[in-house]
């Protein structure tokens, strides 16, 4: 039965380049879990898009002298050559700037303050006297009053993850100027989570299929009990409040933000000219994937969650499988601190498929792991090349050369060649269970040790030995193994799509990949192949140091 999959995606800040912590943390495995499903011939919307009112971008702004929206608009188009480059299969990526945005946000805001869920009050806010502002969450720096981190900032400690209100942080200063605000009254607008706590708490107890670290650190603060935040500030840049007022003033990025997932699925089934259909993804037996990296947790557990239940009526999230942090040569990756591997300056040397493969292989799925230019090199060539790429190439070249260029007509299959088949066959199996459940990096390590005994499968027979005295034993052997890369190549597609493509092409097929589907696919004897070129280049071990070295310029 045809499943439907909604899979959001966390919003990047426009105001920076896109790093490979962003790739690992949300971008990468969505697309693998989209890729998968479309496969399994599943309806699948993946949307996403470029946050453009966070204050990272008017602290960007301000400090290249530019607009926020002349900001917000070179980094949307650096991410849209990104995605391109790497292979992510949006089906919708946008941004908040759009009228569809404000529009569906002010649709919601409204409800829930028909509703009762958002409430008026005068609230202590920071306000720099030297600077003459209120001073928005990310312009106040200080000290994290739970694990007493020196840069926690006003929304939040990036440190413990703990979410924060300016006024907790101990020795506040001003981002700006660096002395201590004053704490002004000011009136916003706050949504009521406290009277979401207990249905919370009810519903997140029963996601048993959660990941462990997702659902714990969730239960952990609903049992610290949740209060009511001001979901409007004192800034100029933002989506406007819809009440008279309050024109001064903007909807906080973290109310209007995660809305994106909901206006992106309208602008989605606007432009395809049936403007009801984001219902199917968001209604009745759907089921909403969210992926994004730990320290966004809160807001796609407790606060998105709260909203849906406050509006009614819309599916909540069926699962938030959040990955750990990717640290970079041992520390932790910040495109504020400047510390990355910049994805397009990445993609400007090097191929796609490795850097998906390395970052597949090593997911922080459960704990926080580590990119280093020294595994990547030890794995593009040890695993591509020499295990993946080595059988495909050996395979294809000699099959190629000694049987007119055609998938060779076997004989009789003997006990070793129908294990390696079935092996195939049961490592399609599990990695289709894996994958659904949401587990990319033991799904792809099956399908290596698939790989890897393909290549035992034909060290054993030999067919280019025993070719010059038993034609049809190497035929059947090459079938065999020409049969096992077929499946390798579907089960490899979700993680590496252009390689794949590649080997699709090569074994003769005409059609896209993505018609042969979930499952095994017989070769035809006879089917004409096309000479294969390698699929992955060795790297050199020199280019570890050089590198390195380029880390965070």
């Amino acid at each position: 039965m045809t499943e439907k999959i909604f899979i959001g995606v966390g919003w990047p800040y426009a105001n920076g380049l896109l790093h490979l912590g962003h790739i690992a943390g949300a971008n990468l495995p969505a697309d693998i879990f989209a890729r998968y499903h479309r496969l399994k011939g599943n309806d699948v919307l993946m949307v996403s898009g470029s946050d453009r009112h966070g204050t990272p971008i008017t602290i960007r702004a301000e400090q290249e002298g530019k607009t926020p929206a002349g900001v917000a608009d070179f980094y949307h188009e650096k991410f849209l050559e990104s995605w391109r480059k790497l292979g992510i299969s949006w089906d919708l990526y946008t941004s908040t700037g759009t009228p569809n945005h404000a529009a569906v946000t002010h649709d919601m805001f409204l409800t829930l303050l028909k509703k009762g869920y958002i409430y008026k009050s005068s609230t202590s806010q920071p306000y720099c006297p030297s600077c003459a502002r209120f001073l928005p969450d990310r312009y106040v720096e200080g000290t994290c009053p739970f694990c007493g981190d020196a840069g926690a900032r006003g929304d939040q400690c990036d440190t413990c993850g703990k979410p924060l209100n300016a006024a907790e942080l101990k020795n506040p200063r001003c981002r700006q100027c660096g002395i201590p605000p004053e704490f002004r009254q000011t009136e916003h607008f706050f949504l009521k989570l406290s009277s979401f706590e207990d249905r919370l708490k009810e519903w997140v107890h029963k996601q048993d299929h959660w990941r462990p670290n997702v659902r714990n650190f969730t239960l952990g603060f609903l049992e610290e009990g949740l209060k009511d935040r001001a979901i409007t500030r004192d800034i100029e840049w933002g989506i406007t409040v819809p009440v008279p007022g309050f024109e001064n003033k903007r909807i906080y990025v973290w109310f209007e933000n995660i809305i994106g997932y909901l206006s992106a699925s309208k602008e989605w089934a606007g432009a395809r000219g049936v403007p009801e259909k984001w219902r199917d993804f968001w209604e009745g037996d759907s089921k909403g994937y969210y992926f994004i990296g730990k320290d966004n947790i809160v807001f796609h557990t407790m606060n998105w969650p709260a909203m849906l239940m406050g509006c009614g009526g819309l599916n909540l999230p069926y699962d938030v499988p959040a990955n750990e942090f990717l640290t970079i040569e041992s520390k932790k990756g910040s495109k504020s601190h400047n510390w990355a591997v910049w994805v397009n300056d990445f993609l400007s040397r090097y191929d796609p498929d490795p850097l998906r493969y390395v970052l597949s292989i090593n997911m922080p799925e459960t704990s926080d792991t580590d990119f280093s230019w020294h595994e990547f090199v030890r794995r593009n060539n040890d695993e591509l090349v020499a295990t993946y790429g080595n059988l495909v190439n050996r395979v294809l070249t000699f099959t190629y050369r000694n049987f007119d260029g055609k998938v060779p007509a076997p004989a009789a299959l003997d006990d070793t060649d129908r294990e390696i088949q079935q092996k195939a066959r049961d490592t399609i199996a599990e990695m289709d269970g894996n994958l659904s459940n949401c587990k990319f990096k033991l799904s792809i390590l099956r399908a290596m040790e698939l790989a890897q005994a393909a290549n035992r499968y034909l060290d054993a027979k030999s067919p280019w030995k025993v070719i010059k005295e038993n034609r049809a034993a190497a035929a059947s052997s090459l079938y065999v193994a020409l049969t096992v890369i077929n499946q390798l190549k579907t089960v490899l597609n979700p993680f590496m799509p252009f390689s794949s493509a590649k080997v699709h092409e090569y074994l003769g097929f005409k059609d896209d990949i993505s018609r042969g589907g979930w499952q095994w696919q017989d070769l035809p004897a006879g089917q004409l192949l096309v000479q294969p070129l390698p699929l992955f280049k060795k790297l050199e071990e020199s280019i570890i140091e050089e590198e390195t070295k380029r880390i965070g310029t």
